[in-house]
């Protein structure tokens, strides 16, 4: 039997999928281990960075419910826990508030990563295309007419994004 979502804040705690979140870091903590062997380790760029991630992360997981409820995936036949558009309790418009919220808060706080992590322009322009590609690849996971996780490129994403980049 799935347990029932009782109120909003429950909601979006379930939408928001904390437990996906300390896996999310890890990436962080391994480049800040590197940036510390190499003696270029700083406080705020480990934050700003943590920041982005755990944004990114957020928003991957909000569209994740939000694509999963428009593209037929949360029915009422669905195995694992119920998500917050598909309990009722959030609607598809709320959702999709949240989702540009979160990805505002990504690109905010990536701009601001890269502009203190990096002193070069071109780094600078590659850094934020690789960031707008995982806002990107965040919301498409499951979202849009055309969304890769349903066809079985969602852990190549989370290897690039989550892994290379995210230690990068």
């Amino acid at each position: 039997m799935k347990k029932e979502i009782a109120n909003k804040k429950e909601a979006w705690l379930h939408a928001v999928r904390l437990r996906t979140l300390p896996l999310a870091l890890a990436s962080i903590f391994a480049g800040s281990i590197l940036a510390s062997y190499y003696q270029v380790f700083r406080w705020e760029i480990v934050i700003l960075a943590s920041l982005t991630t755990v944004f990114l992360q957020i928003l991957s997981n909000l569209s994740n419910d939000y694509g999963d409820s428009i593209h037929g995936a949360d029915s009422e036949d669905r195995s694992g826990p119920v998500r917050a558009v598909q309990s009722g309790v959030i609607t598809l418009a709320e959702m999709k508030r949240a989702m540009y919220l979160f990805g505002m808060l990504s690109f905010i706080s990536g701009i601001s990563l890269i502009y203190l992590a990096l002193n070069d322009w071109l780094l600078f322009t590659v850094f934020l295309i690789l960031g707008l590609l995982a806002i990107w690849a965040a919301i498409s996971y499951t979202s849009g007419s055309n969304p890769y996780g349903y066809a079985g490129l969602g852990d190549l994403s989370v290897f690039l994004f989550f892994g290379i980049l995210g230690v990068a």
